[in-house]
């Protein structure tokens, strides 16, 4: 039976293709972005079939607005980038935190039955043991991985409180098409990528030897989606990855076979709130939501530089 559906945050990377994957499960979308991230540019094919909401999460109103009549909501609206919350962690705490708590609370006034929340593996933080397990102490290095810990525990307080079927999957390195390479806050592959492309050396903030589960788009809209009906999963937190550990140094080399490039990367010193290593146990997420991963890294890298580059030729 189709849904109607909210995503927060749907004019973004992740949400825009949460958004088309809903569409095409014939449910009804509306989309609550106030585009400071986000781009209209992600939904415009898509634009006569979906409701859009251009405001802020920050406005309880808005949030109550945006939410009724909905069956589910996926919120994945948030201020990204560990570095930005470093420089200002008071607006990644308004709208990370107070916009989850806003849409949480419509949520439940509004009857929502199920709200699904965008985590991040950096609420592991420090923590060396690999693989990462949700019971894990959570040791967050940054203010944007506090903020994320707290969406969560707001979501397992309301469904204890209140019952509001809220579910919390902590995503791994997301990667894909419509990735923006063009914000100082960009992630690494879309930066990568637009480095080799126009001639630049790619930087690496320390030694390139660190790891990441990188984790194309599509699993983790899967898992959304997986997680919006499966029934065991309210008040609990899932990892979204593949399992998989790539270094920074191998995934630009990968990258740069790929396109053809020769490079020499720049080193930088670390970046504060940076963790050493990443590797996700996926154990949980396949039991309860019956999650799988469907792409893996080689594959998803593949397409992801065929999107990105595909107008652009290395100098």
């Amino acid at each position: 039976m189709p849904l109607k559906c909210l995503v927060t945050g749907g004019a973004g990377f992740i949400g825009s293709h949460l958004v088309r994957a809903l569409l095409e499960r014939g449910d009804a979308v509306r989309v609550l972005d106030n585009l400071s991230t986000g781009k209209l540019s992600n939904l415009e094919e898509i634009k006569s079939d979906i409701e859009l909401i251009v405001e802020d999460l920050r406005d309880s109103d808005i949030c109550l607005k945006a939410c009724e009549g909905m069956d589910a909501v996926f919120h994945l609206g948030a201020l990204g980038s560990v570095p930005r919350s470093i420089e200002d962690p008071f607006t990644s705490n308004a709208v990370n935190v107070g916009g989850s708590l806003h849409i949480l609370d419509a949520a439940r006034r509004g009857g929502v039955k199920r709200v699904v929340f965008s985590s991040s593996s950096s609420v592991y933080g420090s923590n060396p043991i690999l693989p990462k397990q949700e019971d894990m102490r959570p040791l967050p290095r940054s203010p944007y991985a506090v903020s994320k810990l707290a969406g969560e525990t707001y979501c397992q307080a309301f469904y204890a409180s209140y019952g509001l079927e809220a579910v919390a999957l902590r995503y791994f390195n997301v990667f894909g098409p419509r990735q923006s390479p063009d914000s100082q806050y960009a992630a690494v592959i879309p930066r990568f990528i637009a480095a080799l492309a126009e001639g630049r050396a790619p930087a690496i903030y320390g030694d390139g030897e660190q790891s990441r589960d990188f984790t194309y788009v599509v699993n983790v809209v899967n898992a959304n989606i997986l997680a919006a009906s499966a029934p065991d999963s309210p008040g609990k937190v899932f990892n979204i990855a593949c399992g998989e550990q790539i270094t920074v140094n191998a995934l630009l080399a990968g990258i740069a076979d790929r396109m053809g490039c020769k490079f020499e990367a720049e080193y930088l010193p670390e970046r504060a709130g940076d963790v050493r290593h990443s590797r996700a146990d996926i154990t949980a997420a396949q039991t309860t939501l019956g999650y799988q991963p469907s792409v893996f890294f080689n594959e998803g890298l593949d397409r992801t530089v065929k999107a990105l580059s595909s107008e652009l030729s290395c100098s």
